[in-house]
């Protein structure tokens, strides 16, 4: 896709310029449409190189991949600074790097911290829209950080949510999104989780959690989690006992099965590598998704680096064609 862009200069979008050229449609489109390619076989994912780099207790790593659909070949460097919120920036920052897979010439510098923000909340909905109870009217989400506010949004886009429900291991943090919830015009309560299992249809857990916040017993039949924040050998949200009881989707399975929310339930023996189907199978027609009302369905949503460079690649285009991209001589 990048091939449309002027081939022989570097195009440059600043984060300012993504949050203004890449919307929530925009974003879920680009995953689904890279999620079924994967499946299809035609756009895979490189190994994923994550490290502590010692300093600041950083982690910094590289996500890349080659979509031969889209045409879009890159990396997306960079990591997690917990201690960036008192110095007044996010903690996730990342650069995502485009290159034109028929020479290998650098095409874009694309920021990346609105589009893994917007792309992680696009993949969640993508497996709303694919997996959840079409009557679906609560939504729970477990966690209320920064991204949350990106989950929440793009969700009740998905579904005719009349409520939601919400439980942070930090409460003060609460108030943040209840106020996204009153923009958006859904009423919202902060509640206990058992009270969040019992009442939501929909789950959205984002936490940084290493132990299980979620039990198998407090959830109702016919629900659809959405797992998201555990992308890290040793995190885990839900327990192994609700992976075993879920029928279970995911972006990438070798992801899932080593970092992902499967990782425990495969280490105990519950459930195998096998039990767990890419999500673009789905959305390719390859395989039937949700089977009853009374099913509940587990969305493990690790991130991959191919979601990254899908709506990197747009933003690129979206910005080259508004004028709004900064274009360098190489």
């Amino acid at each position: 896709m990048l091939k449309k862009l002027d081939t022989d200069g570097l195009v440059i979008v600043t984060e300012e310029v993504c949050a203004k050229v890449v919307d929530r449609a925009l974003a879920f489109n680009a995953v689904q449409d890279v999620f079924g390619a994967m499946a299809r076989g035609d756009a895979y994912n490189f190994p994923v190189i994550r490290e502590a780099i010692g300093h600041e207790d950083a982690l910094y790593g590289f996500k890349s991949g080659f979509d031969k659909a889209g045409m879009v070949l890159g990396v997306k460097a960079g990591g997690y600074w917990p201690n960036n919120m008192a110095k007044g920036i996010i903690n996730h920052q990342s650069t995502v790097f485009l290159f034109d897979p028929d020479t290998g010439k650098l095409k874009a510098l694309v920021g990346g911290n609105y589009l893994t923000a917007i792309r992680t909340a696009a993949s969640s909905a993508v497996s709303i829209a694919q997996l959840s109870r079409k009557d679906s009217k609560v939504l729970g989400m477990v966690g209320a950080g920064h991204q949350s506010t990106f989950q929440l949004r793009a969700a009740v886009e998905q579904r005719d949510f009349e409520k939601v429900v919400c439980w942070n291991p930090h409460p003060e943090m609460i108030p943040n999104l209840a106020k996204v919830a009153d923009e958006i015009g859904v009423p919202f309560e902060a509640v206990e989780r058992e009270q969040l299992g019992a009442e939501a249809d929909v789950i959205i857990t984002i936490t940084s959690a290493f132990e299980s916040l979620i039990e198998a017993d407090w959830i109702k039949p016919g629900t659809h989690l959405a797992c998201m924040g555990t992308d890290t050998k040793g995190k885990q949200e839900v327990s192994s006992e609700l992976v075993a009881k879920a029928t279970l989707f995911t972006d990438e399975v070798a992801q899932s099965t080593t970092i992902g929310e499967t990782q425990h339930a495969i280490a105990a023996g519950l459930i195998s590598e096998a039990d767990v189907t890419p999500i673009g199978k789905v959305i390719n027609g390859d395989h039937a998704g949700r089977t009853s009302d009374d099913e509940i369905t587990l969305f493990d949503g690790t991130g991959v680096g191919l979601q990254d460079l899908a709506v990197a690649a747009v933003a690129a285009q979206q910005a080259a064609a508004t004028g709004e991209a900064t274009q360098v001589a190489l």
